[in-house]
């Protein structure tokens, strides 16, 4: 589900951009991200969610959607720093959210300190971000947790703290941390296995199950931003919890750990292999176990990270001494994503975060001058139905204003046959109500009527023949004075 690999940015540039081959995707740079930010996920219909730097040195959960970011982590949980680690079809997105209060036991639970992020010292709570307002969500008592994705329904994987005191763990963590699944507002923790004392869910799939592991508190791990030391990777479905096995490691070094599921049940992630030294990427499935999906060539470790319901699998692969390449994984074959992008891309490509029914793919990758930027990979493809002759053109498509109203212009839309029917109407995501004068206007006047936040919108434009066309989601963020 992540991997942080700025770590690696600074002392490897990998060796030159890959050579490419005929293309099968374009690139489209997301922008610098800061030193930690990364897209994380990207839903089925292109919304993506992760977290990006902002002025003063903070990380706040952001999303794109058509090339375009829209900051959604202020006024977040109050604190200066916040993720979103995933999102749904209808706009929703979970995470984690610093807060303005002190932790009574001066614990350092999303990391923040480790990680050299302003205002550290503070908990950080479990997150739900919809209709431009983020709210907590409740943890088991303790006074820090997590959400990791969120499914169509609404339902959230994560963990969260209790209140019983850890001997595993190390300062300044205390307490334990238990996977959990949040419904409708309320928690509940899901069991560990072999007698762990912590655990975390990674991720859920719209039939409710759930992947992750259980294991013992360890230092906080700047690459998977996790307290973890992962024993065993699980999986969680109809009240019942199954150990996924491992690679031969003893689950020393990097652990077994899932970090994603689809809708078909398969479950991918990383496992120790035989003799601790190394760890690869595996793919679960409940006819044929875990298998070892192994590394790009001369490479020594990977990681799974994302799968779609069609099986196809991104990560990253690493050389002896943790240089990254992104892969992507079809039809059992694991290819270097660089070779699919065109040869004059700006971009090295060095993780793949997600990857959607599309073949839509977001990650990490690195400028020649070092730099970290999001990227979305996009299939060639994927784009190639005919023109029904409309296009649906608005402006503006991403805008921040302190002004308590904005108009939107369609009037550059066309059509083979010369009328169009727009109708303007507000995305479930959005912040709620927005007021719209005239929607079926080629002009129409977004009013900001519930205040601060990001407002979304979309433009569908119809032609005499009833062929239409929808508009990139407009982001509109009001931040009055």
């Amino acid at each position: 589900m992540r991997l942080i690999v700025t770590s690696t940015i600074a002392s490897s540039l990998l060796a030159g951009f890959a050579l490419a081959q005929t293309p099968r995707y374009t690139v489209t740079d997301l922008g610098a991200l800061g030193p930690l930010g990364q897209p994380y996920f990207i839903t089925n219909n292109g919304l993506i969610s992760g977290t990006a730097a902002v002025s003063g040195g903070a990380e706040q959960s952001a999303l794109w959607y058509a090339g375009l970011k829209g900051n959604i982590g202020t006024p977040g949980l109050g604190g200066p720093n916040s993720i979103a680690f995933g999102a749904n079809e209808r706009g929703q997105a979970v995470g984690l959210a610093q807060t303005t209060t002190s932790d009574p036991n001066g614990e350092d639970f999303c990391g923040l300190k480790a990680l050299g992020l302003p205002s550290a010292g503070t908990t950080c709570l479990p997150s739900l971000w919809e209709y431009g307002v983020m709210v907590p969500l409740p943890t088991l008592g303790g006074a820090n947790g997590e959400a990791n994705q969120v499914n169509r329904r609404g339902e959230i994987a994560g963990f969260a703290e209790n209140t019983t005191l850890d001997p595993s763990c190390t300062a300044p963590q205390k307490f334990q941390f238990e996977p959990a699944l949040w419904q409708h507002g309320e928690i509940q923790q899901l069991p560990t296995i072999g007698g762990d004392p912590d655990g975390v869910a990674m991720a859920i799939n719209d039939n409710g199950q759930v992947a992750g592991a259980s294991g013992t508190c360890a230092p906080f791990n700047q690459n998977t931003l996790l307290n973890i030391q992962p024993n065993h990777a699980l999986l969680w479905e109809t009240g019942t919890v199954t150990d996924l096995g491992n690679l031969g490691g003893t689950a020393k070094g990097f652990g077994n750990l899932a970090f994603n599921i689809n809708n078909q049940g398969q479950v991918i992630g990383v496992s120790g292999v035989r003799g601790d030294a190394n760890f690869h990427g595996f793919l679960w499935t409940k006819a044929t176990g875990m298998q070892d999906i192994g590394t790009l060539q001369g490479d020594a470790n990977s990681t799974a990270i994302g799968i779609n319901d069609s099986g196809d699998v991104v990560g990253t692969s690493l050389d002896a001494n943790f240089n990254p390449r992104a892969y992507l994984r079809q039809n059992g074959i694991m290819t270097d994503l660089n070779t699919l992008v065109p040869a004059n891309s700006s971009l090295s490509l060095l993780v793949g975060c997600s990857i959607n029914s599309g073949g839509q793919i977001v990650g990490v990758a690195v400028t020649s001058a070092g730099v970290a930027h999001g990227y979305l990979a996009t299939p060639i493809d994927s784009g190639s139905a005919s023109n029904n002759g409309t296009n649906a053109v608005v402006a503006p498509l991403s805008l921040t204003t302190s002004q308590t109203s904005v108009v939107l212009d369609a009037s550059a839309s066309t059509s083979a046959s010369g009328n169009l029917r727009y109708i303007f109407e507000v995305v479930p995501g959005g912040k709620l109500p927005a007021l719209l004068q005239s929607p079926s206007d080629p002009k129409a006047t977004v009013d900001f009527v519930s205040g601060a936040g990001l407002y979304l919108v979309q433009l569908t434009v119809t032609d005499v023949s009833g062929a239409t066309s929808k508009s990139p989601v407009i982001m509109l963020n009001y931040q009055p004075k």
